[in-house]
């Protein structure tokens, strides 16, 4: 036998005469056996000198003395009788303290064991003891419930940021269960995802900073101008701008009931000299009721008024483009407003991009034109008559929200057409939308250029001039 009570594997003479001395047995506590000293053991084949090897509450058998001059020899086998299959004797149990006890803690004991439990930080015989006790406590079950769905929250494997769709897939869900019986028409729906996806940042957004500055950008002639605000007075330029939709539909002014300008920069002029100093998350409700009620009103007035038109001063829009104009600001904002307070803030979904892209390629012909009368840009080299076929440029917009647009360069009548492209520009979607915000310049513009230079440059400051305050 070896010190620690187990057979070597050299095979070593049984000590004769002496008690066998069992294994270490497993304890109810934390006890460690390695660093207990064993008894030493005698020679083979002399007697334990006495003290040496404690007592045994259960003495084996005697073995016969041997002669100690006679080498040992193999003992022979004898053989057990047989024992009939009835009275065969069960095997023992195995002795209660080599099991795995579980520890009698007081309640108070494992309620403050709960915590280390839902981390897996509980030794065995604590787990085995805490999962007792949740078995006929019903107040720690919950409480043990609750900790171990936090600890999920703790993976920094993921984004504790909403999906920016969940709000289009639950109401897609709840619509296609119980349709609204007065639905959002298909164009206002743009403007119903991005207001409500910028009051979600707002509600998320602590009061110190609604006073974070924000930068407004946009372009004006051949230049870059920009603004300076707060988040809050962000909220206001909204409020002060989607206030010309709400005179369109018949609703309150958010500017009072004298008279307002219709040119957006003055409206947020005024708007802002009449606002308290400084604007605080109280422009928030304005702005949200406001813009609930422009969802519902053009739900309500039916088709005829997607036709209605906005007034912005130079020129006028349908209420359905003016929606998704208004939809094109709200995201763009709410990008400058995350960018302030280090906040996720998604592209619109695909379809929506879409639509706010081919609004933007629509105006450009004009945007041309309005340029050309300013000097600013190339003179018309093939004026046709309206609705003919004219030099084009195609604008190809690749990935999210992406297609192809033929904008018509001599003149806003004549019709943009393949058969008649002199150059090409190819523009990702979301870049294309910041040259159209005045975010980016359009000599940054990350662009494929092929074709007519003077075509291309026509084109990408125009686009560029469709940003404003």
């Amino acid at each position: 036998m070896s010190g620690d009570g187990r057979e070597s594997e050299g095979g070593e003479e049984e000590v004769r005469g002496a008690r066998r001395i069992p294994g270490p047995r497993g304890a109810a506590d934390d006890l460690d056996l390695e660093s207990v000293p064993l008894p030493p053991l005698p020679p083979p084949g002399s007697a334990a000198p006495a003290g040496s090897v404690p007592d045994q509450s259960v003495p084996e058998p005697s073995v016969p003395e041997q002669s100690v001059s006679e080498p040992p020899g193999p003992e022979p086998s004898v053989p057990e009788p047989p024992v009939p299959e009835q009275s065969r004797p069960e095997p023992p149990e195995a002795p209660e303290a080599l099991m795995t006890s579980v520890p009698d803690l007081p309640h108070r004991v494992l309620k403050t064991l709960l915590g280390a439990w839902a981390l897996s930080a509980c030794s065995a015989e604590e787990t085995a003891a805490v999962e007792e006790h949740l078995t006929s406590c019903a107040p720690c079950a919950d409480e043990a419930l609750r900790l171990r769905d936090a600890v999920g929250l703790l993976h920094t494997d993921g984004s504790l940021d909403l999906d920016p769709t969940l709000r289009s897939r639950v109401m897609d869900g709840c619509l296609g269960r119980r349709p609204a019986r007065i639905p959002v028409p298909e164009w206002a729906a743009p403007y119903d995802a991005e207001t409500a996806r910028l009051d979600a940042l707002l509600r998320d957004i602590g009061d110190s900073e609604w006073h974070a500055p924000v930068r407004l950008r946009w372009f004006e002639e051949e230049r870059e101008v920009s603004r300076r605000t707060t988040v809050a007075g962000v909220i206001g330029h909204l409020t002060a701008v989607d206030g010309l939709l709400s005179a369109a539909l018949g609703l309150d002014d958010p500017l009072g009931c004298g008279e307002a300008p219709q040119d957006p920069t003055e409206r947020t002029e005024r708007y802002w000299s009449s606002a308290h100093r400084p604007p605080t998350r109280a422009v928030r409700e304005p702005w949200r009721a406001q813009s609930h009620e422009l969802i519902r009103t053009a739900s309500f007035a039916g088709r005829n008024v997607a036709e209605a038109s906005v007034s912005y001063g130079a020129f006028a829009l349908p209420l359905q483009d003016a929606l998704l104009d208004r939809a094109f600001e709200c995201w763009v904002h709410g990008g400058d407003i995350a960018d302030a307070v280090d906040y996720p803030y998604e592209a619109p979904s695909a379809a929506h991009l879409h639509r706010m892209i081919d609004l933007a390629a629509r105006l450009l012909p004009a945007a041309v034109a309005g340029r050309r009368r300013s000097g600013l840009a190339g003179p018309a080299k093939d004026l046709v008559t309206a609705g003919a076929p004219g030099r084009s440029v195609h604008l190809e917009i690749e990935g999210h929200g992406g297609g192809d647009w033929y904008i018509a360069l001599d003149s806003p009548a004549a019709v943009g057409s393949p058969e008649r492209v002199v150059a090409q520009v190819a523009l990702d979607g979301v870049e294309f939308c910041r040259l159209a915000a005045g975010h980016i310049s359009p000599v940054e513009a990350a662009a494929g250029q092929e074709g007519d230079r003077e075509a291309i440059r026509d084109v990408l400051f125009a686009t560029a001039s469709l940003s404003r305050l």
